[in-house]
């Protein structure tokens, strides 16, 4: 039963940056909007929630295209995410796109590695269900597109 138990202290590092540990001794820091008195230093807890939502489904996603044997040369996930207009302020609208990049990915395994972690494998979006629906989309890229793609978003 131990297994199932998280657990994570936060303390005050400075005016209003935060950090916290878990128990696997893993450290990162929150900071709060200057509009409410923080230093914009660090990704704000809420921002937290989507980062943690991209690593659970994104390395999900990558332990079975590992487990396919499907080699990707890159791999990204944005994310969008809708609020409430009122406090608190849950998210109401997720959506989720995935980039694979790779010269021969199938796209039956995409969609299979996406479904298994959206609906099976991540627990952080099963969290995030119960607030928010929750969309998904994605894009298979050679190399070539790839370059051509992220080149492009740089110069802008």
């Amino acid at each position: 039963m131990a297994e199932n138990i998280l657990k994570l202290s936060v303390r005050l590092a400075s005016d209003m940056t935060l950090v916290a540990r878990s128990d696997s001794g893993h450290w990162t820091i929150m900071d709060v909007p200057e509009s409410v008195g923080g230093h914009e230093g660090a990704m704000h807890p809420f921002e937290h929630l989507f980062a943690s939502l991209a690593g659970c489904t994104g390395s999900d996603v990558l332990f079975v295209m590992r487990k396919k044997r499907i080699p990707l040369d890159d791999f990204r996930i944005e994310i969008e995410a809708q609020r409430k207009d009122t406090h608190p302020k849950v998210p109401t609208d997720i959506h989720i796109h995935y980039t694979f990049v790779g010269p021969d990915i199938p796209e039956s395994a995409v969609i299979k590695a996406i479904d298994l972690s959206e609906n099976k494998y991540c627990s952080v979006s099963a969290i995030l269900k119960a607030t928010a629906k929750m969309t998904s989309s994605y894009e298979i890229l050679t190399p070539e597109e790839a370059r051509e793609k992220f080149s492009n978003v740089r110069k802008k």
